[in-house]
């Protein structure tokens, strides 16, 4: 990231690379869908604000910003191009608080427009393919992060019992992608539905010894565990290796992210969260990703989504 860029000083610059990401080819009218340039018009001059476009179709005027998160904010665009450098470059993310000191903005935007910046980074469900496929290695866990807003049952110290904790089931491919769930209640039930959606049938599945898995025998090509109470972490069968580390890799930066970066996370935005990490984790330079290509991708995700305010502060 590059924090000399003209993209983050200047608002022509700003918009010109916003409308290049939600516009790769050219201005789309975001109210009937016309996409015929010679339809379209730029409205220029000093009765009209910059960026400006007339559809002759609909006769509507919009803006980039029009059908996208950004729609009637009152943040400037370099704002906005920053905000989404700095949370698709910082590994285990950038808090609200920094983000309103570093953009001069106040605390309340800031962590507004970090949730709406979280919008534009979901999978919608048609491109969520089955991870896998084919003999490739998918491993799978789960994990206890924080309190539920509600704790029904404690141990003998007072402390949350496991059932009060919130549950996040992942499944990472090795050498791919991640995807994570915040769940009610990590059972049987819920883990088989969320595998069976979200891998392939010929995948190889790895997991812990958790009874959780034991269906994945019956609904995978091979299932195999690593016996976590044995003080086993690994072993090798032949050319493969069982273990489960690169799911707990996934979780270990999740976690270092929330205590270390956010803190504080209430259990109705932990989905979102958990979204940001799945982006970063599958836009990795591992996988050959470049910070300026996150943020692109990012930008790009912004088109066809909205989240008010109203939506994000509602009770669960």
């Amino acid at each position: 990231m590059n924090l000399s860029d003209p993209i983050f000083a200047d608002e022509a610059k700003a918009r010109e690379w916003l409308e290049a990401q939600v516009w790769p080819e050219g201005p789309i009218c975001p109210h009937c869908g016309n996409a015929d340039r010679a339809r379209i018009k730029a409205l220029q001059g000093k009765t009209h604000r910059p960026g400006l476009f007339k559809c002759n179709e609909c006769r509507e005027q919009f803006t980039v910003t029009v059908g996208t998160v950004m729609e009637r904010s009152k943040i400037p665009l370099r704002k906005w191009a920053m905000a989404m450098f700095l949370i698709a470059s910082s590994k285990k993310g950038i808090s609200a608080h920094q983000m309103h000191r570093m953009m001069d903005v106040p605390y309340k935007t800031a962590w507004f427009l970090m949730h709406r910046i979280r919008e534009a980074m979901k999978v919608s469900g048609l491109g969520k393919t089955p991870l896998g496929g084919n003999g490739a290695a998918v491993e799978v866990d789960e994990t206890y992060f924080g309190n539920k807003d509600v704790v029904i049952k404690r141990t003998r110290r007072g402390k949350p019992a496991l059932s009060g904790k919130r549950s996040v089931v992942a499944i990472v491919e090795r050498g791919g992608s991640a995807r994570s769930f915040h769940v009610k209640r990590a059972d049987v039930s819920t883990v088989a539905t969320i595998m069976d959606a979200n891998i392939d049938k010929q995948s190889h599945v790895y997991t812990d010894e958790s009874r959780l898995y034991g269906f994945a025998r019956f609904s995978f090509a091979a299932h195999h565990t690593v016996v976590h109470s044995g003080s086993e972490y690994v072993r090798y069968e032949k050319d493969r290796a069982i273990h489960s580390n690169t799911v707990e890799n996934y979780f270990s930066v999740f976690k270092r992210g929330m205590r270390g970066t956010y803190q504080h996370c209430a259990e109705k935005h932990l989905h979102r969260y958990l979204v940001e990490f799945d982006f970063r984790y599958n836009r990795r330079a591992a996988l050959g990703f470049t910070e300026t290509e996150r943020a692109a991708d990012l930008a790009s995700g912004t088109l066809g989504r909205r989240l008010t305010y109203r939506e994000v502060v509602a009770k669960a």
